[in-house]
């Protein structure tokens, strides 16, 4: 079911009005029931992949918590196995398989696997990395075992952030999931806002700007340099108002019912660098592979060039974790090779004793710099393929002031990106910070955005981006 859709405006509305309506005691069954509808509408027979990893998790955790020594960690393996083997199936099979005939057929021979005709479960690395969170702080002994099997499996499915995030931790969520939860109209009113804001940013900029990027990248041999420029700048925005914007909307919903996801976005774009710009985007997703895979490899605390691998090692994944092609696996190892650099400049200034300087034309150089890395590594993102990729960069290098723009959208339209895109920057960093306690404004406001998203919207039902991965 897509935010940006009618029927989960009402699936939303009644949900929350059943949900205060209610005992306490059967509230986590109707969510429990309502997020099993929400993620079966998408492909029903799914579930019952959920239900597969649910189920092992549980009982892991509960043996997990039970036993010591080696024992414990053959029931973490257990568990990771099938959370992994699962993704491994459905997102990686193909992808290996490829791969695995096109090395074969270097010698002469072809893959013995064959290729499955199977659909990648939506959202599928979202609810299986909270899954595995749960069985490994259980590991680590930061949180107890839940016993309650609805309410763990709540704590995987619950709707607002099932399908794309953020990734939450169980010492936050699952709590929350057992505690009582009065309705509290200054919480609604903050979190409907913030769902506002979500649904603008998704229909009113992602949508229109993708307009122009779907039409530039699905047709790289007839662009110039410029428009593909322009494409990927636009680009950058439109999977940040895209993703950013869903995280709005589960946040909010979330919030009305009295319950506080973590924050997934901070401001990215306006970061100084790459180490700030991954404090900044998928805070979920980067703190999870900081907890979870960067620290157990050694972190920083290993030799040099043992500390240089585990940071490469850990991009490489998360581009690995977008998606089954070479260009994320490249787009993560850029990303990581940002960073080694950054590292290493750093160490250089501090050998050769230059001072950091300081102050806004600086500042903004920094945020220039890292915002342009950032662009460039889009492009292996969006890109079909590697070779499309290589093409664009040609293209992008032979750029002339005499190139000809031409765009899906007309001049006016393009204009109206450019300001949407301008005032989201110089904006989005307080919109978070508008009060809602005066009633009449919050009615005034929150109307505005809504005739504002109706008015400028783009409705055409198209999927968040990160509900491919």
């Amino acid at each position: 079911m897509l935010f940006n859709s009618v029927q989960f405006l009402f699936f939303f509305v009644i949900v929350t009005i059943i949900y205060f309506q209610l005992p306490y005691k059967f509230r986590w069954i109707h969510l429990l029931l309502a997020s099993c509808y929400f993620y079966m509408v998408f492909f029903p027979v799914y579930i019952l992949i959920l239900g597969f990893t649910i189920v092992i998790d549980y009982f892991a955790g509960i043996y997990l918590e039970k036993l010591q020594g080696k024992n414990r960690k053959i029931f973490l393996i257990l568990s990771l196995i099938a959370n992994i083997g699962v993704l491994a199936v459905f997102k990686y099979y193909n992808f290996l398989n490829q791969n695995l005939g096109e090395l074969l057929g270097v010698f002469g021979h072809q893959s013995p696997m064959p290729v499955l005709k199977i659909l990648l479960p939506i959202g599928l690395s979202f609810h299986t990395f909270q899954a595995m969170s749960y069985t490994i702080e259980v590991y680590r002994n930061n949180v107890r075992a839940e016993r309650n099997f609805g309410l763990y499996a709540l704590y995987v499915m619950f709707y607002p952030q099932l399908v794309a995030g953020p990734i939450e931790r169980p010492q936050n969520l699952l709590p929350q999931l057992r505690r009582q939860h009065d309705f509290d109209f200054e919480e609604c009113k903050a979190g409907l806002m913030q769902m506002a804001f979500g649904f603008f940013k998704k229909v009113v900029i992602a949508d229109r700007l993708a307009i122009v990027v779907d039409d530039v990248y699905g047709n790289v041999a007839l662009q110039n340099g410029s428009t593909l420029v322009v494409a990927t700048v636009f680009y950058a925005f439109q999977i940040y108002c895209d993703f950013s914007g869903y995280s709005d909307i589960a946040i909010g919903a979330a919030r009305i019912m009295g319950i506080k996801l973590m924050t997934n976005f901070n401001a990215p774009y306006f970061s100084k660098s790459i180490a700030e710009f991954w404090k900044r985007w998928h805070i979920s997703l980067s703190t999870w592979f900081k907890d979870y895979l960067y620290i157990s490899l050694g972190g920083n605390r290993v030799s040099i060039p043992r500390w240089y691998i585990n940071l490469l090692l850990v991009f490489l994944i998360s581009g690995l974790w977008h998606g089954a092609n070479w260009t994320f696996i490249i787009w993560g190892g850029l990303h990581g090779f940002y960073m080694l650099f950054g590292i290493w400049k750093n160490q250089l200034m501090k050998w050769m004793k230059i001072p950091q300087f300081r102050g806004f034309p600086i500042k903004l150089l920094n945020i220039l710099a890292t915002f342009m890395l950032v662009c460039f590594a889009w492009i292996f993102f969006r890109a079909t393929n590697f070779s499309h990729a290589l093409q664009i960069i040609r293209k992008i290098g032979g750029i002339s002031f005499h190139d000809k723009w031409h765009f899906a959208l007309n001049g006016v339209e393009m204009w109206f990106c450019v300001l949407l895109i301008v005032l989201l920057s110089l904006k989005e960093k307080y919109y978070m910070k508008i009060q809602t306690k005066n009633t009449a404004w919050f009615f005034v406001l929150i109307g505005a955005i809504a005739f504002g998203s109706y008015l400028l919207g783009v409705f055409n039902n198209k999927q968040f981006i990160y509900f491919q991965f």
